[in-house]
């Protein structure tokens, strides 16, 4: 019989048009709201990639409440995708929903600062050992802000980035190896630009390499995940961030760290956990709970490079930043979640649940000889269709198989499960509970089953 990725296709190709039957047939009314949604909606969706989920019609959410939700037609879901991280303390945690109730009384947004901008830069500056910050609406934007800055206190065009890698709307960084040449990715809408001679690409865990790309002395910053999240789970190897610093340390290059995926791995972040001493640091949805904002911050040392270059610069609008940046919604919804929220037991609460569903996925997919792989940071878990983790972005993306995804992300679902899409990855938040795990697993379980 035809195998992929170690099951049987014919009959997976059955269970997933069994499974697309189930869904529809239990989902009338997220049906008629999708068709309602398509008369005026581009693509019919809010954003055209929602329709990237496996389900034949967008599923449309009633509430979501710490680890569920409940959809239009009553259904109600185990949620181990939270937002890809926007809630990944949970749907509506309470000290943020109390915070944003109080501070809608007094006002949504002035372009001024209110006390929650000392108390939030206080506490970024105590949890992640970085001075000074800054804020944005998205990952994306802190991302963008953060190369302009490194770019204008360097007097250097160029950035390095990981093949693969993930960082948000940043054109910069839409930039692969493909057959081991720098290329534009093909996906990119209506980019005009070439990014190719301000941006590089190499592999992550290839020192070699970085060395190469840095030789030059004219590139400004690294842009970089810690642990790679977003091609699959790419972890790096040990002594690679030491030696890599040393690196951009000899050449006069910058470290930009986002840890927008990878503050799963502890409530300081994963740089602070593995000794990685970055100049600018991005953390994006997570930090409000799931409201709209974002930080980046910056070591004392490149703090005065940046200032000095604003100075040094002519007046006018510098590029960066929003009016409704840092509106008085979003501080109030980052103290918060800083203060109350992002706390030592909710995390070790979440790495114990996060271990019991990584052995369990593990300990699955042996009992039914198949050749994928089970990858943990932290509170963030995710099976590959590998036999061993991937060093790099090229391994990771041979790993993937957006079909194979699409049929075990809707069997979860049609049992009340959700994983995030686009990958196989899970998180547990602090309202988890091992009754979800168990539940996950046991779906997994019986999909697997059926597959073989």
């Amino acid at each position: 019989m035809p195998t992929r990725q170690g099951v049987n296709w014919d009959r997976a190709q059955r269970v997933l048009a069994r499974e697309r039957e189930a869904f529809i047939a239990a989902r009338p009314k997220s049906q008629a709201l999708s068709a309602r949604a398509a008369q005026h909606l581009l693509f019919g969706v809010p954003l055209h990639w929602m329709n990237d989920w496996s389900t034949p019609f967008s599923l449309y959410v009633e509430t979501a409440r710490g680890a569920t939700f409940t959809d239009a037609d009553g259904h109600r879901y185990a949620d181990f995708c939270l937002g890809d991280t926007g809630a990944m303390f949970g749907h509506a945690p309470e000290p943020v929903g109390r915070a944003l109730a109080a501070q809608a009384a007094r006002g949504f947004t002035t372009m001024l600062p209110g006390e929650d901008a000392a108390v939030v830069g206080e506490a970024l500056a105590e949890r992640f050992g970085l001075p000074y910050w800054q804020f944005a609406m998205t990952a994306s934007d802190a991302n963008r802000f953060a190369l302009r800055w490194a770019r204008a206190a360097t007097g250097r065009q160029q950035i390095v980035v990981f093949n693969g890698c993930y960082h948000g709307t940043v054109d910069d960084v839409f930039v692969d190896l493909v057959d081991g040449r720098p290329t534009q990715r093909a996906s990119l809408l209506g980019q005009v630009h070439n990014l190719l001679p301000y941006t590089r690409v190499v592999e992550f865990n290839d020192l070699g390499a970085l060395e190469r790309a840095l030789a030059d002395g004219e590139v400004a910053c690294v842009l970089a995940e810690p642990a790679m999240t977003n091609v699959g789970m790419v972890l790096p190897e040990p002594g690679f961030w030491r030696e890599a610093q040393a690196l951009m340390r000899r050449c006069g290059t910058l470290l930009a760290i986002d840890e927008t995926h990878t503050i799963s791995s502890g409530p300081r972040g994963y740089a602070q956990a593995h000794g990685i001493e970055a100049d600018l640091f991005v953390l994006g949805k997570p930090v409000g709970g799931g409201v709209p904002c974002a930080v980046y911050g910056f070591s004392a040392e490149f703090a005065a490079r940046a200032q000095q270059a604003k100075l040094d610069a002519p007046p006018g609008h510098s590029g960066i930043g929003t009016t409704l940046t840092a509106n008085m919604l979003s501080m109030s919804a980052m103290r918060a979640t800083l203060t109350e929220v992002m706390t030592d037991a909710a995390y070790e609460h979440m790495f114990a649940l996060a271990a019991r569903l990584a052995d369990g996925l593990s300990a699955t997919i042996a009992r039914h000889a198949l050749p994928w792989c089970v990858t943990r940071v932290g509170a963030r878990t995710e099976f590959q269709f590998c036999t061993t983790p991937p060093r790099n972005g090229t391994e990771a993306r041979a790993a993937m198989d957006d079909e194979l995804e699409h049929l075990v992300h809707l069997y979860l679902l049609n049992r009340g499960v959700l994983i995030t899409p686009f990958h196989n990855m899970m998180l547990v938040c602090p309202d988890t509970t091992t009754a979800d795990i168990d539940r996950l697993l046991e779906a997994f379980d019986a999909c697997l089953a059926e597959l073989k």
